[in-house]
């Protein structure tokens, strides 16, 4: 089960970071929007990204998302992609996190598919929430 600090704080408009392994085992970070379920902590993407692929090869990623207003309030999570969702219900998670970080559906073009990667944590630790 996701902390609830750490859920709430990434069901707000807070941003997050995904820390994964690249193929030749280097770790990328990109910044994110992020949303949460009670269980997962969940971030949207396409399958035709780099960001991905590599998942899909090592899911074991990291999350951090830190409060827009107070950055060094901060909830960890370090855990395993354990799911994802695509098609229309991945459509409609990017509308939605464009919604909260934007107040506009997406409008960038999506040159593969949607999805949803659901992230199951393993170790949960947050500071200052």
């Amino acid at each position: 089960m996701l902390d609830p600090m750490i859920r709430d704080l990434a069901r707000g408009k807070n941003f997050g970071s995904i820390s994964f392994h690249l193929p030749d085992d280097v770790i990328a970070t990109h910044v994110m929007w992020v949303d949460a379920d009670d269980d997962d902590v969940m971030i949207n993407t396409e399958v035709g990204r780099a960001k991905y692929k590599a998942i899909q090869a090592n899911p074991n990623v990291t999350v951090a998302i830190w409060k827009s207003d107070s950055p060094y309030s901060y909830g960890e999570v370090r855990g395993t992609v354990t799911s994802e969702v695509r098609g229309p219900e991945a459509r409609a998670h990017i509308d939605a996190l464009s919604q909260k970080y934007t107040g506009a559906d997406y409008r960038n073009e999506i040159a593969t598919e949607r999805v949803t990667l659901k992230i199951k944590p393993v170790r949960q630790r947050s500071q200052g929430l």
